[in-house]
């Protein structure tokens, strides 16, 4: 029994032996880490765009009457002057020869008394009339002057309301919808239709008072004012718009400032009142870059794993400025002699002893940036 008891204990030492030449031996875990760069990049912002046409109006009838003729159809493509719609306008047409009638008789009531005026004007120089006679003579003739050209204005007045009745398209442009047909009553001010003239388009979009400012010390710098567009399916518009203005105040409850691009829209893809979104492009200089992989998240702040130089780990807090694909732009928080652990994240704790496998930050990311 001794015997036995002697050797299990000696089985025993001979285990826990082993075990601590084990534990002595072992070779910390091999991680691949890398520095962040310095380097000059872009960052592209989104904004939700509100697309308008360059010029949109609508057209309303400005006569009371029946619809007695259409002559467009709903997107058709109509040119300046072309006849749109007619009113009904016998009235009208009634009132303009009332108008003619009128005009006419006043200028042959001008021409009698201008014959009146002659006369009495020799009847005068024969000492036939007094001076009276002839100055009462001469009031009526400019008295029936002034009438002719009242009724001049009455013509031309109703030559105008004839012309109402013609609904006549503004400028070159495409016809929106149509709500009323024909023999339909129409009051004055009733909405017609409203064409829009989509050759270019303004896109709307909303900017912070800091993007702003950013924008505005770009501009004095002689920087692009060109501007990308993604429409509402996701898909890139395949021309270039150029910002032309801002507004002139800022929203009191956005704290926002509305910038104006122009887009051209050769191929009418963009309609009155689509949406997308505005994409602008801003260069940065001298930035520090890390891998998005080298970075974990708690509670809503970002860390890395930085290599201290005893080899051990430690968590640091690192602030993103913009995020770009693949890669963090972060506050100057780290150097480009600071090692970072790339990959394995998720198997070191803060504290750990590591072997740093180093890779080349080039063979990590796309070459997308200049590197310092």
């Amino acid at each position: 029994m001794k015997k036995n008891l002697l050797i299990l204990g000696m089985c025993v030492i001979v285990l826990i032996s082993s075990c601590s030449t084990t534990s002595q031996n072992e070779q910390p875990e091999t991680y691949k880490v890398t520095t962040p760069i310095i380097a000059d990049t872009s960052i592209t912002t989104e904004y939700v765009a509100e697309i308008n046409a360059l010029q949109n109006v609508e057209i309303r009838s400005r006569l009371s009457g029946f619809i007695e003729a259409i002559m467009v159809d709903e997107g058709q493509t109509v040119r300046r002057g072309q006849t749109l719609f007619s009113i009904s306008s016998k009235t009208l047409q009634q009132e303009l020869g009332k108008a003619k009638a009128a005009l006419k008789s006043a200028k042959a009531d001008v021409k009698s008394a201008e014959i009146e005026l002659e006369n009495s004007k020799k009847l005068l120089d024969k000492n036939i009339i007094g001076k009276p006679e002839y100055d009462l003579a001469e009031t009526k003739v400019e008295a029936l002057r002034a009438k002719v050209e009242e009724a001049e204005s009455d013509k031309a007045q109703a030559e105008i309301n004839l012309s109402f009745a013609q609904i006549k398209a503004p400028f070159d442009g495409i016809i929106n919808r149509i709500p009323n047909k024909i023999g339909s009553l129409v009051e004055e001010g009733t909405l017609l239709t409203s064409i829009s003239n989509n050759k270019e388009v303004y896109v709307y979009f909303n900017v912070s008072e800091k993007e702003y400012l950013e924008y505005t010390a770009s501009q004095s710098e002689g920087k692009s004012n060109t501007v990308s567009l993604i429409l509402a399916n996701g898909a890139n518009y395949k021309y270039k718009g150029k910002i032309e203005t801002t507004e002139s105040e800022f929203n009191k409850s956005t704290g926002n400032i509305a910038f104006r691009a122009r887009f051209p829209n050769p191929e009418n893809l963009l309609k009155h009142g689509s949406s997308g979104k505005v994409q602008m492009k801003k260069m940065l200089h001298n930035v520090v870059l890390i891998p998005q992989k080298s970075t974990f998240e708690i509670q809503e702040n970002i860390y890395v794993y930085k290599v201290k130089s005893d080899s051990s780990v430690e968590q640091q807090k690192v602030i993103p400025i913009a995020r770009l694909p693949h890669l963090y732009i972060i506050e100057p928080t780290l150097s480009t002699s600071d090692l970072i652990i790339y990959e394995g994240i998720q198997k070191v704790k803060d504290g750990d002893i590591i072997k740093s496998d180093v890779v080349s930050f080039s063979k990590i990311v796309k070459p997308l940036i200049q590197r310092k």
